[in-house]
Order: structure tokens, then C-alpha cells, then sequence
């Protein structure tokens, strides 16, 4: 059992199990009910995605000391009793099934996900 860090939209891997969009906005222009059978995600769970101004920050981002900003930022909004909450439980459930989180950005390298794959790992996730 594991987490997989995926982007959404992209085709599914075997047994990756239920996708969970933790991103803030929903896809634009596809119907709710296409979510799932589009490949975006099956939950929506915009808890563990970036603020508007820190996802704004990470978009303009273009040199290092910019990442680390918003990467600075990001980690402590996730340091918030609920977030760390939401993350705590997305590492318990990662050992006892499979699932997956993800965002629209192309590259992880440069998207929260690959922040939020570093707070899974710390919090005892299994991740693949």
C-alpha cells in the first residue's frame, strides 16, 4: 500500500487507487461529472494545496532564491494544526492503501506536490 505523488490528468498506473486533487481550483471547463473519467481526480481536497498569494508566488517563481520563498511559505501554511491534521492522516491511510495526491503542474520539480511529498515522507508515508 502507498501514496503515488501524480499530475493530474494523465492516465492512471495499475492500483493506483483513488486520486485526490489537492489543488485550489477545479479544471476549467470540464464538468464535474467528467472529473474522474477525465483522469483529474476522483476527491477534491483543496486543504493541502497552496493559498491564492503563496500559489501566485510559486507561479513567478523563476530563479532559486524565488522557489525557496515559496517553498518557505508553503511549508508553513502546512504547519497549521489542520493541515498537519490532513497530512498525518493521508500518511496512516498510505500504509493501508493505495492512493493518490496530485496538481496540474507539469513538472513536480516545480509544484507544490513535490513539497507535499516531502511532508508525506516526514509524517511516515509510504510513498511510492
Amino acid at each position: 500500500m502507498s501514496v503515488r505523488i501524480v499530475r493530474l490528468g494523465t492516465p492512471r498506473q495499475p492500483d493506483e487507487g483513488l486520486r485526490i486533487g489537492t489543488v485550489r481550483r477545479p479544471p476549467r471547463g470540464v464538468p464535474k461529472e467528467q472529473f474522474a473519467k477525465q483522469n483529474w481526480y476522483d476527491v477534491w481536497f483543496p486543504n493541502l494545496a497552496p493559498s491564492l498569494p503563496v500559489m501566485k508566488s510559486a507561479l513567478k517563481a523563476t530563479t532559486p532564491a524565488q522557489w525557496a520563498a515559496f517553498v518557505r511559505s508553503y511549508k508553513s501554511e502546512m504547519a497549521q494544526p489542520a493541515a498537519r491534521h490532513d497530512v498525518a492522516l493521508l500518511a496512516a491511510l498510505s500504509r493501508h492503501t493505495n492512493f493518490s495526491v496530485g496538481c496540474y503542474c507539469e513538472r513536480e520539480e516545480h509544484c507544490h506536490r513535490s513539497v507535499l511529498r516531502q511532508l508525506l515522507l516526514e509524517a511516515g508515508a509510504k510513498v511510492e
